[in-house]
């Protein structure tokens, strides 16, 4: 699974790489954690031009009684993502990226739980495979909310987790991005391990374990 992670790039590194033409600036945040507001990118309907775009994290359907299902829903497997209810109809229609530049697992020896940090190798920002769901409960609640998408580890990753979230290559957003494209196996092909000889990984401190820790610190080898 994915339950953590970091991004910190500033407003004019996220519109060139991810070819936005308004970012706010945002602040760094280096311990990203579930029902928090995050960075996505999308395709708007009406103008069909990529949008930045804050999103809460936990997908609510919008057939959910109440937003609190969102909480349980931050994930979704990639090999099931086409099936399950809760994120079908995104699957279709409404995929985002999510922005990142690291991302947090933990490994259990021991009885002990010792957080590991996941980068790419050249230390670039990359974009996890998302999907986004507009959810409403009468005239006064209206929250627009993303999951992140998951697969088998890699071999970098499998040490530490048998799952990894899904990282999209930079050469497939458009087709990621784009509502036409429908073709269940087209996209599911996209959901795959990233390449292990491109990331690298490290211990960091267990300052991370704690939300309220959201530090430059909590990247830092140990």
């Amino acid at each position: 699974m994915c339950g953590r992670y970091s991004f910190t790039q500033v407003a004019e590194a996220i519109a060139d790489k991810f070819q936005v033409k308004e970012v706010p600036e945002i602040s760094p945040r280096y311990n990203i954690a579930p029902t928090q507001q995050i960075a996505t990118v999308l395709v708007n309907s009406e103008s069909s031009e990529r949008q930045f775009k804050m999103l809460r994290w936990g997908l609510i359907p919008s057939w959910a009684k109440d937003a609190k299902m969102g909480a349980k829903l931050i994930n979704a497997r990639g090999e099931t993502v086409a099936e399950k209810p809760a994120f079908r109809a995104a699957f279709k229609k409404r995929r985002c990226l999510i922005l990142a530049d690291g991302f947090y697992e933990w490994h259990t020896q021991d009885g002990e739980k010792q957080p590991f940090y996941f980068r790419l190798e050249n230390g670039e920002p990359f974009a996890f495979a998302g999907l986004w769901e507009h959810w409403e409960k009468g005239e006064g609640e209206s929250i627009e909310s993303c999951t992140i998408i998951t697969t088998e580890a890699n071999e970098l990753m499998r040490p530490v987790h048998d799952r990894m979230p899904v990282i999209i290559d930079s050469k497939n957003y458009e087709q990621w991005l784009d509502p036409e494209v429908k073709k269940t196996e087209l996209l599911q092909s996209l959901l795959q391990p990233y390449p292990t000889e491109e990331m690298t990984a490290f211990p960091v401190s267990t300052k991370v374990n704690s939300p309220k820790n959201d530090r430059p610190e909590c990247i830092q080898p140990i």
